[in-house]
């Protein structure tokens, strides 16, 4: 029998069908998703929550002529399907594939990117403003999680957009939970809003007998909702600006039809519309455990069951157990997370020494500011935060960290290449931006002991410090009891050469070995494991180049302003040639991680390749 989803190829599509068989439809979506993400891995939780949200706001709404914003962007699965992309949905987060988050150069229904959290409102608002000068008519909708709108950013887009009278529709899903668990005070007092129950009725009473009383009754109105703040659950909102509705059930499709019908039709501008959902909707799994499934492996559907490799572990786990081993023996050790405790490997840290973890919720910006506090008090705080992430708190490492000099460790997670998430997630320009701040320390392990060591020796450096390691499993070296101390601002000679000398950093350290190995016969290649991006061990490299006057840095970090930079700024002698192996100057897409790695040529083979060509190149 052909599905009801086969008949759509466009948004339009779903008013031609009967409206009963959108239920259908609904069901049958929710089957995609789980199918494919099954195969190829995904944001599973967040998107089978929003099937009837998303279905609605096509049904009622005219995209492309209308825009909507996805925030974060992954829950636009059910949005993909929609709009033409059925057919190419099996390739999804695949090389080549359709991305995981909205793109728009994949599509011109996905009118903004998103990767990144509480974006969607501000980007909203300046396609407003735009729709307005230009003298369109269209509508503009923002659909953001209750996690996202804790973050800083959603509330300056709330503020400037109640403060413009902004005609947009902002959504936000509450699915009482984010990526990882809800926290702050704004969470608490959206999940006071799902608990009046009959207190919300008795206020659409009181609101309506007020009402009557006209001029009186309205001023009594907003005195009371002034003073009664919780007894009104969109008076936060209403304060900014915005008028208030909700909150609705996110999973009644129809009802959902009819509101969105009505706000379509209201002139009151800005709106918010409050959506209850459940994360995990209609995969019992999910529902069970939303955070296992939020970013979920491949899985077996009927048992739920995910394929994960435990024989070696990976650069997380080693970095979970260092630093839990560190802090048994150091009390002022403090662990803070941005809303990703599962992710960066401290939800153990916090099952042990719950007084010293702190989840800030999504703010990275205030994660860090929070973290310099603790650490000019004699706390040794330490920061762990996606690549990625990171980058939205670059003024806060500069003003609040470096520029005092304060001991804040930073644990960057993902660094490099991640995957199938994308050009929004690949962790590729942390060396650059990290390198031109002053105080700065900033190290890259080649294995997983060496991480183990790095994190010990941080904490005697009495500076700002940033570790680096990838989204990956180790190399399978023994990690060796107890802690040495790594010789501060020191690189390791690996192997001496006499033709070309290889500077590796991080786990790319191995694979220059393993390229040296294969071109041996025919050059002698000597391997550097620089340890310390700044400060670089110009000492040590000024040493080699007496002897070898033909380099390559081979870095996972784009090229402008990473290692290869730093390499060429303390070498200045005109006669050392050096070979830059790193990422070009360009976003990198979706794919396999072992997929990007050969097509950007970072792979034992394609270096030793290019370091064929260069000698050849040197010798004609």
């Amino acid at each position: 029998m052909e599905r009801v989803l086969d008949k759509i190829d466009k948004p339009q599509d779903l008013r031609v069908i009967r409206k009963e068989l959108l239920l259908q439809l609904v069901k049958e979506i929710r089957e995609e998703i789980i199918s494919t993400v099954s195969k190829t891995g995904g944001h599973l939780a967040s998107n089978l929550g929003t099937v009837e949200l998303i279905v609605a706001l096509h049904y009622v709404f005219d995209m492309p002529k209308d825009k909507i914003i996805f925030d974060v962007g992954h829950q636009s699965y059910t949005h993909k399907l929609l709009t033409g992309r059925r057919e190419k949905f099996h390739t999804l987060r695949q090389f080549k594939g359709i991305s995981g988050f909205p793109n728009p150069e994949e599509s011109e229904y996905d009118v903004f990117a998103t990767g990144h959290s509480s974006t969607a409102i501000s980007a909203a608002v300046g396609f407003a403003v735009a729709r307005d000068l230009k003298k369109e008519d269209h509508k503009v909708i923002a659909v953001i999680g209750d996690g996202s709108i804790t973050s800083g950013l959603a509330f300056e887009g709330l503020n400037n957009a109640g403060y413009l009278k902004s005609n947009i529709l902002v959504i936000l899903n509450d699915n009482e939970m984010f990526i990882s668990h809800r926290v702050g005070a704004i969470a608490g007092y959206l999940a006071k809003i799902l608990t009046l129950g009959l207190v919300k009725e008795a206020e659409k009473r009181i609101d309506k007998f007020l009402r009557r009383l006209h001029f009186v009754g309205l001023y009594i109105l907003r005195i009371a909702k002034r003073f009664k703040l919780l007894f009104f659950p969109g008076m936060l909102f209403e304060e900014m600006g915005f008028s208030y509705v909700g909150p609705v059930d996110g999973h009644d499709l129809f009802g959902l039809i009819d509101i969105l019908t009505k706000v379509k039709k209201s002139t009151t501008a800005p709106l918010l519309l409050h959506v209850v959902t459940k994360k995990g909707k209609g995969y019992k799994p999910a529902e069970k455990d939303p955070t296992k499934f939020h970013g979920a492996l491949k899985f077996e559907i009927e048992s739920g069951e995910m394929a994960v490799d435990n024989s070696l572990p990976t650069y997380t786990d080693v970095f979970s157990r260092t630093l839990i081993e560190i802090a048994k023996t150091d009390d002022k050790v403090i662990a803070i997370t941005a809303a990703m405790s599962e992710g960066t490997g401290l939800s153990e840290f916090a099952k042990k020494f719950p007084d010293r973890f702190f989840d800030v919720g999504i703010a990275e910006q205030h994660a860090l500011t929070f973290a310099a506090g603790l650490a000019a008090n004699g706390f040794r705080p330490v920061v762990a935060i996606y690549s990625t992430f990171l980058q939205r708190g670059l003024d806060q490492l500069i003003h609040d960290i470096a520029l005092q000099k304060l001991p804040v460790l930073i644990a960057i997670d993902r660094a490099g290449i991640v995957g199938e998430d994308g050009s929004t997630h690949q962790g590729i320009f942390d060396i650059s931006y990290l390198r031109l701040i002053p105080n700065f320390v900033i190290m890259a392990p080649k294995d997983e002991n060496e991480l183990k060591d790095m994190l010990y020796t941080a904490f005697k450096i009495n500076q700002p410090v940033a570790i680096r390691f990838p989204r990956r499993k180790g190399i399978g070296v023994k990690i060796e009891p107890g802690f040495e101390l790594i010789p501060f601002g020191k690189s390791e000679v690996l192997k001496e050469g006499t033709d070309v000398c290889i500077i590796g950093v991080g786990d790319m350290v191995n694979l220059c070995l393993s390229a040296a190995s294969m071109i041996s016969e025919n050059l002698d290649c000597g391997v550097v494991n620089v340890r310390f991006i700044k400060p670089l061990d110009v000492e040590l490299l000024k040493e080699i180049t007496k002897k070898v006057k033909s380099l390559v840095v081979v870095e996972e970090n784009v090229a402008t302003g990473g290692l290869y930079s730093a390499v060429r700024e303390k070498i200045t002698d005109p006669e050392v040639r050096v070979l830059s192996i790193g990422l070009p100057d360009r976003f990198i897409e979706h794919g396999a991680q072992k997929v990007l790695h050969k097509k950007y040529g970072l792979t034992a083979e394609n270096i030793a390749e290019k370091i064929r060509e260069y000698a050849k190149n040197l010798c004609c």
